[in-house]
């Protein structure tokens, strides 16, 4: 009886990481338990407790990383401005900004973003319900939906296009936010993180790539002004 409850325990395991059989041979697809997700997290868990340090999944799924990394920044966030709205959204806007994604398949992506976008909403709400600031909301919104992509990160090009991947970096000065956007082949190529730029640990000797467009500096709760 032992043994059979254990079999079935395990067939219920495989079956949440799998949403059919025919994705997993088409795409590959399986999704990572919440047990492994905390345990490679915990592995850096220093940077996942840095508001500021950034995220990218390239195969996301429908973000159970990313929703973790979330998680455990929104965690920090609350310890430490609670009880100041204003800076609890200036820093909520860094604190997305610096999660990424992308998947192969379209309806992964939107879920991942509908999972980051509805978890904020429900601490933001539970904080500060009786002063919800629109434009953050608005704001928070937009960066999720630049940042988590239906793309190939194999190729580096978005799904149904040939078109390059392209991310945005949401760099944040006082209660200014500067949006620069680069091709997600350049930034895994040549950009260091010690270089201020997104992905990479390649070293200092390295050319440094220009973004593909700048935008002007604006609120960080003006940000999905920045089309």
């Amino acid at each position: 009886m032992e043994t059979n409850s254990f079999l079935f325990a395990i067939m219920i395991l495989v079956e949440n990481q799998v949403k059919s059989k025919e994705r997993v041979t088409e795409f590959g697809e399986v999704y990572t338990s919440q047990r492994e997700v905390n345990a490679m997290l915990d592995l850096v868990k220093q940077e996942t407790e840095r508001l500021d340090s950034r995220f990218l999944e390239p195969a996301c799924g429908d973000g159970n990383f990313l929703i973790e990394v979330l998680n455990r920044k929104l965690e920090v966030l609350i310890k430490s401005h609670k009880k100041n709205q204003y800076e609890f959204e200036k820093n909520s806007v860094v604190v997305v900004g610096s999660i990424y994604g992308i998947d192969i398949l379209e309806d992964n992506a939107q879920i991942a973003r509908d999972r980051l976008f509805n978890r904020f909403i429900e601490i933001y709400k539970k904080l500060f319900k009786d002063s919800i600031n629109q434009n953050l909301v608005d704001s928070i919104k937009f960066i999720i939906e630049n940042n988590i992509l239906h793309g190939d990160a194999l190729t580096l090009k978005q799904a149904e296009s040939d078109e390059p991947v392209v991310f945005s970096e949401w760099g944040a000065f006082n209660n200014k936010i500067k949006r620069r956007d680069f091709t997600l082949a350049d930034l895994i190529s040549y950009s260091p993180f010690e270089k201020g730029t997104l992905f990479s640990d390649l070293g200092d000797e390295v050319n440094i790539p220009n973004p593909v467009k700048e935008y002007p500096l604006v609120n960080f709760d003006k940000v999905f002004e920045t089309c």
